[in-house]
């Protein structure tokens, strides 16, 4: 995971004008054209969705405070209506949200539920088909959003079960924030989980981990007739891919534990502490409310699994000495854990500052794990080695070399040279990615020297071409990434961290053939 070194929230809070109750009235309609705008006699707005006006089941209400909302609120589809409130205080009755709905044409056969954000966990039955339930976080508001849309039809279709839904998520719901730290500790990335002090991990999964154990140590021993609700923010922009790699993390350990579950995710930006990190909330649920998710699948991964006929090496192809390819190996590793330092000092120039992090617990990670492998049978260990990097590499670099050696895995039981299986590896990355040549990123690095290698099989033209490309990056804009958040000039002259700890890789597993 990425360790904070600079803000990267592009703009401050009085420039979005975030927390202004008018103007995000006027927003959301815009985003979901379905939403109607219902004034009330207070003079307040509640935003309603027309979409859900014939719908059977139990209402949902969201009331939280501006500029904190999450992203749930613009992508969850059975949310009936939001309601911003502000600092004054000046909130509608429930009595008051239900009539606006009621004006707005919908039916309300099942009965309306309020959820709201900033106040004591706490489930009030206003009416026999009306229920308000205060909350203390945003976070909790979002695992409630999700629970409700995810909970059985039968479930949806009843306030009375959705009560119990309700209750059972007061009663036995917990919460845990890991925010990551500016700096490190002992040497190593740094988080800080609850009211703990700052703690230095050598994995990104130790620290996913340490929050894991203690949110859910007390639901451990709930096994039967249960579904564990799992929600996970992350807080003020984790990328993409960060995010998949921390609902991997996640998903991993709740199947090692043995519960069956049901995994959600949100954004929440938080204002008031601009730091990065993520929150995670879980809590049973009956599994007649609440069904487990069936396993995800990869399919590209599910194509180099150990004993498919794509890892299988074929005597018609290439054969691998074992002790050449771990020398190459050995040495790119080692490079790499070398130059961490300057790898590192450049990103935190031009990034998060966790690139040089990232690269070198890859290299000790794939070190440790050949140690014992039989490395003439490249294709197989390549497709076993990946999924242990996909638990232990986090960041976006991680993400892309595990494509692509996943890729790689396939195509060298497949082709007839390291050249041709680094270009159909390369082909298939490019699927993946939306970066190109001249991107600022490690494809300026990587496409010239697959690119040179295939079309003229010298090593050291091709080490030559990725240098030129690597060189090139330090007058290059960043279209992607981080760094799109910073003005040209305070790239200029830095390379791409991650094209120049590509470049080191490649050139130490180049030292024997030079």
């Amino acid at each position: 995971m990425a360790v904070v070194v600079e803000q990267t929230i592009p703009f401050a809070k009085e420039q979005l004008d975030a927390e202004n109750t008018t103007r995000w009235n006027s927003l959301y309609p815009l985003i979901r054209p379905s939403i109607k705008a219902i004034k009330t006699t207070s003079g307040q707005t509640v935003l309603v969705d027309q979409t859900l006006a014939n719908d059977k089941f139990v209402r949902v209400v969201v009331v939280g405070k501006a500029g904190n909302f999450s992203n749930k609120l613009l992508s969850d589809k059975h949310i009936t209506a939001v309601v911003t409130s502000s600092d004054n205080g000046n909130t509608l009755s429930g009595r008051e949200l239900a009539k606006a709905i009621d004006e707005a044409g919908h039916q309300q056969q099942a009965g309306v539920v309020i959820l709201k954000s900033g106040k004591q966990k706490k489930l009030t039955r206003v009416e026999n088909q009306l229920v308000e339930v205060g909350l203390e976080s945003d976070l909790e508001v979002d695992h409630l959003i999700h629970l409700l849309g995810a909970s059985t039809e039968s479930a949806r279709s009843s306030l009375d079960r959705t009560v119990e839904i309700l209750n059972a998520y007061l009663e036995n719901s917990t919460t845990v924030t890991s925010t990551f730290s500016t700096g490190k500790k002992d040497g190593r990335p740094a988080t800080t989980l609850a009211e703990e002090d700052s703690r230095g991990y050598e994995e990104a999964r130790h620290a996913i981990t340490k929050a894991l154990e203690q949110v859910l140590q007390p639901h451990l021993e709930q096994k039967n007739g249960v579904t564990h609700s799992v929600h996970y923010s992350d807080v003020n922009g984790l990328s993409r891919l960060e995010n998949y790699i921390l609902g991997l993390e996640i998903a991993t350990y709740l199947r090692e534990a043995g519960l069956s579950y049901r995994l959600s995710t949100s954004t929440l930006l938080q204002h008031a502490d601009l730091a990065r990190g993520f929150s995670i909330s879980a809590c049973p649920v009956s599994e007649q409310h609440l069904e487990a998710q069936s396993e995800p699948t990869n399919p590209l991964a599910d194509e180099a699994t150990e004993g498919s006929s794509l890892t299988k090496v074929d005597s018609r192809f290439m054969k691998f000495n074992d002790h050449a390819v771990r020398s190459r190996i050995e040495d790119g590793c080692e490079a790499v854990i070398k130059e961490e330092a300057t790898i590192t000092r450049y990103d935190e120039i031009v990034g998060d500052g966790d690139c040089g992090y990232t690269l070198r617990d890859g290299a000790k990670q794939v070190l440790k794990f050949i140690a014992n492998k039989d490395l003439s049978e490249l294709p197989q260990t390549l497709s076993e080695l990946v999924r242990d990097l996909e638990v232990n590499m986090g960041g976006t670099s991680g993400a892309l070399y595990c494509i692509f050696l996943t890729s790689l895995s396939s195509a060298l039981a497949l082709t007839n040279t390291v050249a041709e299986a680094l270009s159909v590896a390369l082909d298939q990355l490019l699927n993946y990615t939306r970066a190109r040549l001249g991107d600022r990123t490690m494809l300026d690095c990587l496409i010239p020297f697959v690119e040179v290698l295939k079309s003229t099989g010298n090593i050291e033209r091709a080490l030559a071409e990725a240098e030129k490309g690597v060189e090139s990056t330090k007058n290059l804009e960043a279209k992607l990434g981080r760094s799109t958040y910073l003005d040209e000039s305070a790239t200029r002259g830095v390379p791409d961290p991650g094209a120049y700890g590509l470049l080191v890789l490649l050139k130490g597993m180049s030292v024997s053939e030079q």
